[in-house]
């Protein structure tokens, strides 16, 4: 059975990112220094970089980044610098990445995230909501589930087109084959993590086919586990929503398609103080890309140092676990959360008035 890693060092939780053994897991690794893909993303990504850089720098982490600078603003097609950034992370197995803005308006212009997902058929996007020991205000204490959301199907398939002038079609792709898998992934984190019971998210009442197909696959798959003691429910996606909000501490473990994940995650993150606190993963067979688990580039505080980088620097602790730098997680994760309980020392969007620098630097003086 693969290791069972603890998410945030000495507090404890339920649940680590990834389930992968990291003697198996580990990176590229030359002169006893793992070399590890880093890709900054646009908004604060890179600010938030600089942060679990300097960081690492200070608890003398043996990782060397291999950086690539992408952006999804740029007006050019020309993809050669992705496609550079994409081989390094095949060499690598292991990523840590801030999130790529992709334009709403520019037609054509795919997914530079969904891109990397999908050719590295990282399929398994894994996010972590949780309270921290802060003392900024919440909704709902207690609050502590995962959400495992399918990477490469469903509505982000990018199978769109316009048949004829003012109508379009837009394909949501569904496969069994690809649903057991996200399905296993799911009840095998619940199992490997003392998790007790996964909600599997749809709209199957409207939806028969696709997301009928989702919900008779993942319950198929959940009778396979009902004798290690982990229940299986489901719930039609508007309840979930109001359930998640209304009383979170319901749910566990929830599985879903792109989508529907992709919007409770953001749900998630309002829960807990923002999307600054949220760690996650894109998790497959062969790579691991670890990257903030609530998907905004921030682009309204770029530039300001403003930034919490908190997200960022969870989901490189992740990271080092999966490699097998256990020690070093371990240290980084105290500091970080000493500084978070404390909260004398915190960015503006959970009540501080500290810069990123200033967090930065008051994580590395608890080091």
């Amino acid at each position: 059975m693969l290791r069972l890693k603890r998410a945030f060092g000495s507090i404890a939780t339920k649940s680590s990112l990834v389930q992968s053994d990291p003697l198996t897991a580990s990176g590229t690794v030359y002169g006893g220094k793992h070399t590890v893909t880093l890709i900054p993303g646009d908004g604060v990504g890179l600010e938030m970089a600089i942060a679990v850089k300097t960081i690492f720098r200070a608890a003398d982490v043996p990782i060397e980044w291999e950086q690539f600078d992408l952006t999804g603003y740029t007006e050019s097609k020309d993809d050669t610098l992705l496609r550079q950034a994409m081989d390094s992370i095949r060499k690598n197995k292991v990523a840590l990445k801030g999130l790529l803005y992709t334009p709403i308006n520019r037609l054509g212009h795919v997914s530079w995230n969904g891109m990397v997902r999908k050719e590295l058929d990282v399929y398994a996007s894994t996010t972590l909501i949780k309270n921290l020991p802060g003392k900024w205000p919440v909704r709902h204490n207690n609050v502590d589930f995962a959400i495992i959301r399918e990477n490469t199907e469903g509505e982000y398939s990018g199978k769109e087109h316009s048949p004829v002038p003012g109508v379009v079609e837009s394909l949501k792709v569904s496969t069994q084959q690809k649903t057991e898998r996200i399905a296993k992934y799911a009840f095998d984190f619940a199992l490997k993590n003392g998790r007790k019971k996964v909600t599997i998210i749809h709209k199957a009442n409207i939806m028969k086919l696709g997301d009928g197909l989702f919900l008779r696959t993942c319950r198929e798959v959940g009778k396979r586990y009902e004798s290690f003691g982990i229940k299986t429910d489901d719930m039609i996606v508007d309840n979930a929503s109001m359930q998640l909000v209304s009383k979170p501490s319901q749910f566990d473990v929830i599985v879903c398609g792109n989508l529907y994940g992709n919007i409770l995650s953001n749900v998630g993150a309002a829960l807990v103080g923002g999307p600054g606190l949220i760690p996650g993963a894109n998790i497959g067979r062969d790579f691991a890309v670890f990257e903030p688990g609530c998907r905004h580039v921030g682009k309204d505080i770029m530039g300001t140092n403003k930034a919490n980088p908190t997200s960022m620097l969870l989901s490189s602790i992740h990271l080092l676990r999966h490699i097998g730098l256990n020690d070093h997680a371990n240290r980084i994760s105290d500091a970080l959360l000493q500084v978070i309980k404390e909260g004398t020392v915190l960015t503006p969007d959970v009540g501080g008035q500290h810069s990123t620098t200033d967090f930065t630097l008051a994580v590395i003086g608890k080091l």
